[in-house]
Order: C-alpha cells, then sequence, then structure tokens
C-alpha cells in the first residue's frame, strides 16, 4: 500500500516540475535580442578616465621634494655665503661692497619710460628684493653680535683712568702686573690656596710712590685682585687698580692695552714678570724675572735706581730709553752703565786738572 502511495506523489511532482520548465523556456524566447550597437548608443557618456591614486601622489611628492631640497641649497649657499663674509671681510668692508646690491631692490626708471621698461624695473625690484633683504639682516645681525662681543673682548672703557691733576701733567706712570710680580698664588691639597708676597714689595711701592703714579694692572677678576691689593698696599701707594675688565681679549688671552689708560704713551712703564707676553705695547715694558717663591729673589729692589733715575731725569720719550735695554736684564745693565758713567766723569776731572797745573 505504501509502495503505491510513494510511487504516486512521485509522479505528480515530475508533472509539476515540467510544466515549470517548459513555461520558463517560452518566456525566455519571447524577449527579444538587443544587438551590441544598440546597447553602445543607449549607454550614458563614460566619465573622464583618473590617473591610479599611487601616480598622482607620486608626483605630489616629487614636487615637494624638489621645493624642499631647493629651499635647503638656498639656505646652505646663503650660510656658507655669510660664513666666508665673516671670516674674511669685517663689517665695513661687507658694507661698502654690497651697497650696490642692496640699492638695486629700489631701482626705479624715470616717468618718461615707456610701459616696457617700467614693467622691467618692476620685475628686476623684485628679483634683486630678497637677496637685498637677506643681506641687509646679516649686517643687522652682525652687528648686534659684534656689539656683544665687544663687551667681552674690549676694555670696560676708553679711558680706564681718569685725567691727570694739572700739576701732576709731568709724573710718569708705572703700571704693575700683580701675578709674578708681586705676588704669587699656590694651591696645595692640604691647605688649599695662599698668597705670598715678593721680597721687597714695600719698599719698591713705598719709596717709588713718591715719584710716580702706580697702577697695578692685573688679568684677575676684581673679586680677586681687590682683597689681595688692599692686604698688600697698606699705606694706599697704590693709587688705582685694574682687573680683567680692563684688558683687552684677543687670540684666547687677556692683554694689558695702555692706550686705554688714559696717559701719555710716553711717560708709561709697563713692570711684569710676564711683560712681553701681556701688553699689547712691547715698548713700554720694563720685563723682569718671574718671581715663584725664590727666597733669595732681590728683582724687584734691583730695579728701584732706574726707575728713580727715570722719574728725576723725565726723559721726552721713555720707549726710546727702554729700546736702549733690549735683551738686557735693565737693572743690572743700567749699573754698569752708571759705572761707565762715573768713570768718565772721573777721567774728564782729571783730565781737567791735569790742564789747570
Amino acid at each position: 500500500m505504501s509502495a503505491i502511495i510513494r510511487s504516486r506523489i512521485f509522479s505528480i511532482i515530475s508533472k509539476r516540475n515540467r510544466r515549470f520548465s517548459s513555461n520558463v523556456t517560452a518566456n525566455t524566447l519571447k524577449e527579444p535580442i538587443v544587438s551590441s550597437s544598440s546597447l553602445l548608443n543607449d549607454q550614458a557618456p563614460s566619465p573622464p578616465t583618473l590617473p591610479p591614486p599611487d601616480v598622482a601622489s607620486g608626483t605630489e611628492k616629487k614636487s615637494w621634494s624638489f621645493l624642499k631640497y631647493g629651499l635647503i641649497a638656498a639656505l646652505t649657499g646663503g650660510v656658507a655665503a655669510g660664513g666666508y663674509a665673516t671670516y674674511a671681510c669685517t663689517l665695513d668692508e661687507v658694507d661698502a661692497k654690497t651697497k650696490t646690491l642692496r640699492a638695486s631692490a629700489n631701482y626705479i626708471v624715470g616717468d618718461d619710460a615707456s610701459a616696457l621698461d617700467k614693467f622691467q624695473a618692476l620685475l628686476y625690484s623684485a628679483a634683486m628684493a630678497v637677496p637685498a633683504k637677506s643681506v641687509e639682516l646679516y649686517l643687522d645681525l652682525r652687528k648686534l653680535a659684534e656689539e656683544h662681543i665687544r663687551g667681552y673682548t674690549d676694555p670696560s672703557s676708553d679711558k680706564l683712568l681718569p685725567d691727570l691733576h694739572p700739576l701732576e701733567q709731568h709724573v710718569f706712570t708705572l703700571v704693575v702686573d700683580l701675578n709674578e710680580t708681586l705676588i704669587y698664588s699656590d694651591w696645595k691639597r692640604d691647605r688649599g690656596w695662599r698668597t705670598f708676597k715678593r721680597p721687597g714689595v714695600d719698599a719698591f711701592l713705598e719709596h717709588l710712590a713718591q715719584f710716580y703714579e702706580i697702577v697695578v694692572y692685573s688679568d684677575q677678576l676684581s673679586m680677586y685682585v681687590d682683597p689681595i691689593v688692599d692686604r698688600l698696599d697698606s699705606k694706599h701707594c697704590i693709587r688705582y687698580r685694574l682687573s680683567r675688565g680692563a684688558t683687552r681679549y684677543q687670540d684666547g688671552k687677556h692683554y694689558r692695552d695702555l692706550v686705554t689708560l688714559n696717559r701719555d704713551p710716553s711717560r708709561i712703564l709697563y713692570v711684569s714678570g710676564n711683560a712681553l707676553e701681556s701688553s699689547l705695547q712691547p715698548e713700554n715694558c720694563v720685563p723682569i724675572k718671574p718671581w715663584k717663591l725664590e727666597s733669595d729673589d732681590t728683582a724687584l729692589v734691583d730695579l728701584i735706581p732706574f726707575l728713580e733715575y727715570v722719574a728725576r731725569h723725565r726723559p721726552p720719550d721713555i720707549r726710546p730709553v727702554l729700546a736702549s735695554y733690549q735683551g738686557c736684564d735693565i737693572a743690572k745693565e743700567f749699573i754698569e752703565r752708571s759705572k761707565e758713567h762715573q768713570r768718565r766723569m772721573q777721567e774728564q776731572k782729571q783730565h781737567g786738572h791735569f790742564w789747570r797745573r
């Protein structure tokens, strides 16, 4: 029974499938066939083709990189030119050499010029504006920098000392160094810093203060110089004291510039254990042996006769006198010359007495 039912159900399903397939075939055959040309004619116009995104981004990157490297090259060239100008030329020389370039930024033509000439002048001025402004900026920055540096390298004033009293115009100025000339500073681990006074300092200062205007000129800081001079000069023989702020910094060293003392250079003597290495005016130097704690040192005392002789006889210019002692120990050479002078005077006296007889 069940087998008969299954066979009938199967036959019904197969009949329905045949009817569905026949309907689908008929419907598909009734649809018209359209040619490819009509399809192409009926379609809307296609949009313009765009380059792929990677190609566009690559082009933009190339243009930005070209602009970036161009700016870097321009800045590098400007910095190199500014560095060379700073090294090879002074500020005044750069100002004089670039005056024409800076004036070209304001190039104008007359009112009677043609429109083309006016347009060319406008283009030329616009093209030269950036270089001219760059040069002006360089000059301003260099001027500010040099003024700032000059505060550290140049003496604090063009006149380090006040004017001499009218009654003291004939007085010579004796400039004395501090370290290794009047004192010596030494440091040891067990006691730290100690300052020693050179033998003969008191006699040197007290005696020569009668004849000279004595000035201490050191390359140390004032916080070091002032306390030492206060203890060294209890009788106030030293009129003025100058420290590092009054020196001129040049080639990595602090030099004494005697021209800035506001004194006649022909009446200045500079006594130092390192005179020729520490002064910008070697023609005014009186070099002595640097003192480094030798107990039998007499350099200062030995120098007193020469300095007293100069102060008493007042030569019109001390520089030729010092040049005659160049390469010699001035104290010893002066004694030898004094003895020779006395011998000659004695011979002249004896010669005069001979003729009188």
